[in-house]
Formats: structure tokens, sequence, C-alpha cells
């Protein structure tokens, strides 16, 4: 006579400690989200004007604004990893303050010591544009740019210690854009490129320049938390 067979549960202290585990688990996962999320939220962003949406496209109109900016060779990820190493060191303080900067965080330094520097505040996203070079021999170059904080001028910013690193400011310009979430790589890079030229064409507008890839959070956000873009500078 066989025996029927009981259905599995979980009893006993063992259960417990994994139904407890598989809690503490979410929680976990749960508060992380919302603390990369209050994070994103709070970093300024640069300012423009919603022209047109067609998900996943838009037009915006951009107002003038400065970065930070630096030139690098290599791949993508090797490119985006120096050039934010180099553009981090200059706004947490490798730089030399003359006066007053008027910042998003609570940060105003006023000093005519030279050896002395200050903290900028995080903005986003890192830019990233690609350099063409008539030399097939040498490495890809790359631009990774920062947004510099609401209020800055050219004058009030701390001059950088890195030569490397160049303060420009960028006049008015609309531009065509494409969001994507997850995980990049050059070649998903290349694939919403085209995408946008594509809806580029469809709308009668002339790109000029070189696209931009910017990425608006830090290496340790979740995939699907995550946001992309592609930006091509266009004319009417």
């Amino acid at each position: 006579m066989m025996q029927q067979a009981l259905p599995f549960t979980l009893n006993g202290e063992n259960g417990e400690e994994i139904v407890m585990k598989n809690t503490y688990l979410q929680v976990s996962v749960f508060l992380i989200s919302l603390l990369i999320a209050s994070v994103a939220m709070a970093t300024e962003e640069p300012k423009y004007v919603l022209l047109e949406k067609s998900e996943p496209f838009e037009l915006r109109a951009y107002s003038p604004r400065i970065v930070a900016e630096v030139k690098v060779e290599g791949d993508l990820d090797t490119a985006s990893s120096s050039g934010f190493r180099i553009l981090a060191a200059y706004i947490f303080g490798k730089n030399q303050v003359s006066e007053k900067i008027a910042m998003t965080a609570p940060v105003g330094i006023e000093s005519s010591d030279q050896s002395k520097s200050t903290k900028i505040a995080m903005t986003a996203p890192v830019m990233i544009e690609g350099n063409k070079s008539s030399d097939k021999t040498s490495n890809n170059q790359w631009t990774v740019s920062f947004l510099m904080p609401a209020g800055s001028t050219l004058d009030n910013l701390p001059k950088p210690l890195d030569s490397q690193v160049r303060i420009r400011e960028l006049p008015s310009e609309k531009r065509a854009v494409i969001t994507f979430s997850g995980f990049y790589n050059e070649e998903k890079v290349q694939e919403k490129t085209q995408s946008l030229r594509e809806w580029i064409k469809t709308k009668n507008l002339k790109p000029t320049g070189e696209p931009q890839f910017a990425r608006y959070n830090p290496p340790w956000t979740l995939p699907f938390m995550r946001r992309n873009e592609i930006l091509i500078q266009v004319l009417d």
C-alpha cells in the first residue's frame, strides 16, 4: 500500500529563519531603491523646455550652461571611468578658490588663499561624446563632461589644478533625445543613436555635431532604475 506524499511545508526554526531572511532582503532592496531614487531626485539636472514628446523620444530647448570637461581615450567604458575620475577630483576639491562660489548645496567659500579648495555640488548627467579622428591607428577619443551647478559662471568657478580639465560655457540649443534604461555598452548606444537619427529625419530636423551619451545614475543603481540618454543637437 503506497503512502500518500505530504506537501512540503516550512516548519520550525529553519522555516522561520528562511522567511525572516527573505523578508529582510526584500525590505533592504526596497529601502536601497528609495535611497537611490531620493538621491537622483535631489541631484541638479540641466534646465530645458520640452518642445515635443513621443516616447522614448523628446525634443528639448536647453538654456545656456557651464560644463567641466576632459578629453580621454579608450573604449566607452574606459573613457567613462577615467573621465569621471578626473572630473570628480576637480569637483571634490582638486581646484583653486579665489572667491565665493554659489552652489546648489550649502557650500560657499571665500578665500584669497590659492592653496585652499572647495567642493562643488554634484549634478547629473555625466555626458560622454565621441570625437572623430582621421588617424585610424589612434585610440577612440571621447569628451566626458559634468554640468556645473546653476548660478555658476566662468568667473566664480574654482580653477582646476589638473590642466586636462577645461571649463566652458555652452550656448542655448535644441537637442533631440532618446531615453532608455538598463545597462549600456557601445553596441546598445549605437543602436539607440541610430533610432534617434531616424526619428530626427521624420521630424525634418537637421542634426549637427556628434551624439552625446548621458548617464544619470551611479554604478550601483539597479538596472531597471537606471536612466540613460542619447542627445543630438539639431537645427530647424
